[in-house]
Parts: structure tokens; C-alpha cells; sequence
């Protein structure tokens, strides 16, 4: 089983941190100096007063559904962090990206059970893809779905990472990894401290 989870974050900055905990204002002109065109993690941030709504609505769902599954949110948003190694992530890896985000590898021996819950794919692409229903594409298995730890260790065991053993069958452009939502921000920024020595920046 994948025993650890990956933070990405824009170099030089502080990571663990939630864009949806701060004031709009404040949030919307820290997206504008996020935005890199042409980056897969950086360019979403394209329009960044649409992208804070739509986030805070898929956070809200989020929480709901985890509360229901027996999840524990410490947080009223949660950390976003990517199970084990993506390799669509490192396959999209477009120069942009490469040369402005970092990242930090977090045992998930550090959260319980009730501290992370999990979606395939990407939180606010599986609540499309949901809504959508596209033949071909809509697997009502995993889409509009919110998953506990035992969860998706199960799934995992069983049909392996996406584009590792769990052939997707779905397009290349969607993100074909598991997230992952920690709702314990101040466990991650105590390992993070912890380790400030030995856990750099490191580049993706």
C-alpha cells in the first residue's frame, strides 16, 4: 500500500497552507500572484474570483461527506495533497510548473483515519464529471464520491494507482490521480517544522 501523500507548492512559499481560509480579497490577489499561464497546477488560478467560489462549494460537499463517513475535520478547509506518485502528474510536468513548484512527501502514519478523506479524481473534476455523466468517461463507482482512508486503501489494493495497474479509460487531460484532503493542517505543519532541516524545498 502507498504509505505516503505529496504536497505540491509554489517554491519559496510557506506550504499547508488553505487559500479558502482567507477573506476574499486577501485569497483572490494571492491567486493572481500564483497564476503561471501554461502550467498545469499554476493555471487554474486563471480567474481566480470564479475558481475561489466553485472551490469553496466543492469544500463544502467535501466536508459534509466526510463528516457522514465518520470523518473528524479539524479545519473548516482542508490541505490538498496527492496519494503516493502520480505519474500523469509528473507526465504533464510542463516547464512552467517545473520551474515554480516544490514539494514535500508526508507519511500518512502521522493522520488517523478521521483526519484525510480522498477523491478520484481531483476534488472539483469528480463533481463534474458527476454532473456530467459523459458516456465513456463517468465512473459512478469513484466520481461524486468522497472516500475514507480504509476506503481507498481498498480500492488501491485492489486496482492499484491510476495509470499504475488502474487503467482509467478516461482522457488524457483529466487528472488521473487520487487526492487526497487533510482536514489536520496543524499535524502537517508540525512535521513540516520538525523536519525544517532535512525537508527543503525540493523541486518537483
Amino acid at each position: 500500500m502507498i504509505d505516503f501523500l505529496i504536497h505540491y507548492y509554489r517554491t519559496g512559499t510557506e506550504p499547508f497552507r488553505s487559500l479558502s481560509a482567507l477573506p476574499d480579497a486577501e485569497a483572490i490577489e494571492i491567486m493572481k500572484t500564483l497564476y503561471v499561464e501554461g502550467s498545469v497546477i499554476w493555471e487554474r488560478f486563471a480567474d481566480p474570483a470564479d475558481y475561489l467560489q466553485a472551490r469553496r462549494q466543492t469544500e463544502a460537499w467535501l466536508r459534509r461527506e466526510f463528516i457522514r463517513l465518520g470523518g473528524q475535520p479539524q479545519e473548516q478547509y482542508p490541505i490538498y495533497m496527492v496519494l503516493g506518485r502520480s505519474k500523469w502528474v509528473e507526465r504533464m510536468a510542463d516547464p512552467a510548473t517545473l520551474a515554480t513548484t516544490s514539494e514535500i512527501e508526508v507519511p500518512l502514519s502521522i493522520l488517523s483515519q478521521a483526519d484525510v478523506s480522498f477523491t478520484y479524481p481531483d476534488s472539483m473534476v469528480t463533481l463534474t464529471l458527476e454532473s456530467r455523466k459523459e458516456a465513456g468517461v463517468y465512473q459512478p463507482g469513484y466520481h461524486g464520491r468522497v472516500f475514507t482512508l480504509s476506503q481507498i486503501r481498498a480500492i488501491v489494493d485492489e486496482k492499484g494507482l491510476p495509470e499504475e495497474g488502474w487503467k482509467t479509460h478516461a482522457p488524457a487531460d483529466l487528472a488521473h490521480y487520487i487526492e487526497a484532503q487533510v482536514w489536520n493542517q496543524g499535524a502537517l505543519v508540525r512535521y513540516w517544522r520538525a523536519g525544517a532541516e532535512r525537508i527543503e524545498d525540493k523541486k518537483f
